[in-house]
């Protein structure tokens, strides 16, 4: 592993910026209709189940990554392969976000850009942050964390300000009952994005300050709960359910609405230059676990020979997941969510739970 340290604060900026990523700008939870703040809510909840999972593991094995405490669990040989599939798995997820970024670009600023050329763009300069170290993603995190508030506040007054939020669209609460709402939660929201925090396990070693890991994972969980479930219900509150629903990039048409005195419109680049950090953060992130657990596994020296091959398998991957965005988001939703993203965010560290649980048992047993 990497001899770095993170501060608890800019593991809370990663935390946070990483669960906003694209949930902030695509019709998020929007299956649960006018409720759709109610099931992101539940969602973080189960998100917090999640956590203690995770918690727990770390808490036992707080030196090493999830590879790394796949083998103790697992045995050597299938711990190892546990371990690998974990790596390809974080590999497919930046993939995934890569072509989420690269297709909102184009639909909204960047019509007449190729999609290669801006995922091109997004993995060179992500290689060159993340040869630079954990640290400087982090130092990187903090500044624009910043930022990112100073946007969110000025696109929400002016928002407020230009008249168009009807809270009458939220209404009536529960119209179609708790079955959407409990559907739409889980697995859905629960696992994407709040489910994904499972690339974190890779990095809390690198941490300060352990013994403050649960407060700054707990905190990072429930800041963008609430954040995504304000974000949604706005949208809701300003375009209307039906058109979130149909909409792409429902916050871009929010902003999109704003007109003040005629002179204050056209703000899209507000939304645009958020989705570019936040989406820059997971992909790092989800790139970066990925090539420190083919580090771990492989024992090599150091992350840096590794990052530009596994640049190139990252962007070969975002060009040929999916034809076009229609297919990727499809396959995003519905695909992929029971034979992926349930196995190895839940299912697989149950088990290890299970295992380690047993295993403290007849230690203390004997």
């Amino acid at each position: 592993m990497e001899k770095a340290k993170v501060s608890v604060i800019q593991l809370f900026a990663m935390m946070l910026i990483y669960e906003l990523g694209s949930a902030l700008v695509v019709s998020y939870g929007v299956t649960a209709k006018k409720d759709a703040w109610l099931a992101i809510l539940l969602g973080m909840c189960g998100g917090i189940a999640l956590f203690f999972i995770y918690y727990f593991l770390f808490r036992q094995y707080p030196n090493l990554p999830l590879t790394g405490y796949a083998r103790k669990i697992f045995g050597k040989y299938l711990g190892w392969v546990i371990g690998l599939l974990y790596t390809v798995y974080f590999m497919y997820d930046a993939s995934r976000n890569l072509r989420d970024f690269g297709d909102l670009l184009l639909s909204s600023t960047l019509t007449e850009t190729p999609l290669l050329a801006l995922n091109i763009l997004m993995v060179l300069t992500i290689c060159y942050v993340l040869y630079l170290g954990i640290e400087v993603l982090g130092r990187t995190a903090e500044v624009l964390m910043v930022i990112l508030i100073c946007l969110g506040i000025t696109g929400n007054l002016l928002v407020f300000l230009s008249g168009n939020v009807n809270l009458h669209h939220l209404q009536p609460f529960l119209e179609e009952g708790w079955k959407p709402i409990l559907t739409t939660a889980f697995p859905l929201t629960t696992l994407f994005p709040f489910g994904e925090m499972i690339a974190f396990t890779m990095l809390l070693p690198y941490l300060n300050r352990p013994e403050l890991s649960k407060k700054v994972w707990v905190s990072a969980l429930i800041s963008s709960g609430l954040i995504l479930s304000y974000t949604t219900s706005l949208d809701i509150a300003v375009l209307g359910v039906e058109q979130v629903e149909r909409a792409t990039f429902p916050l871009l048409s929010t902003i999109g609405k704003v007109n003040l005195f005629e002179f204050i419109q056209r703000l899209d680049a507000l939304v645009v230059f958020t989705f570019l950090i936040t989406m820059f953060f997971k992909i790092s992130i989800l790139f970066y676990v990925s090539v420190i657990g083919m580090v771990d596994l492989f024992q090599l020296k150091n992350h840096q020979s590794m990052l530009l091959p596994s640049g190139v398998i990252l962007l070969i991957l975002s060009m040929v997941i999916a034809s076009d965005f229609a297919e990727h988001i499809e396959e995003g939703l519905k695909t992929v969510m029971f034979p992926l993203h349930i196995p190895f965010m839940l299912i697989i560290p149950l088990l290890m739970l299970f295992i380690t649980i047993i295993r403290n048992l007849f230690n203390k047993v004997s």
